[in-house]
């Protein structure tokens, strides 16, 4: 009995070994090839963008289901005000739509650093103008 429990417990940290290896070796072989194409940073942004949505995705199809989020469809929520309220809305009720979203405006950044300064600066001010600080002119 003990060696056929050992037999499988070998065999199980074989298989999560072997399976580790596979997705590294995935990583580094997506790396590659868009290192191909783009600078090695922007390659290794992409490949890390890759497997942050193949974890995000996977954690809500494994996990999103289970739990006690779901709406009665008597109950219908009251629509959000403003903008910033509806994107975290339209996030909350269709999470993929807004990994989607997500993706895209980090491509968009990615390929004009100037528009990630200038949405970069309009948050820094808002939130230093939350603390009270003002700006000076």
């Amino acid at each position: 009995m003990f060696k056929g429990l050992l037999r499988k417990a070998v065999a199980g940290a074989i298989v999560a070994a072997s399976a580790f290896m596979a997705v590294v070796f995935l990583g580094v072989a997506i790396y590659s090839a868009l290192a191909l194409i783009w600078p090695p940073l922007g390659a290794a942004a992409a490949t890390f963008g890759l497997f942050a949505v193949v974890s995000v995705v996977t954690a809500l199809v494994f996990l999103g289901g289970s739990g006690g989020s779901h709406h009665d469809d008597d109950e219908e929520e009251e629509a959000p005000q403003g903008l910033a309220a509806r994107v975290i809305h339209m996030v909350r009720e269709r999470p993929i739509v807004g990994v989607a979203g997500g993706l895209g405006a980090l491509f968009l950044l990615l390929r004009n650093p100037a528009l990630a300064a200038i949405v970069a600066s309009m948050v820094t001010e808002r939130k230093m103008e939350q603390r009270g600080y003002r700006r000076r002119r």
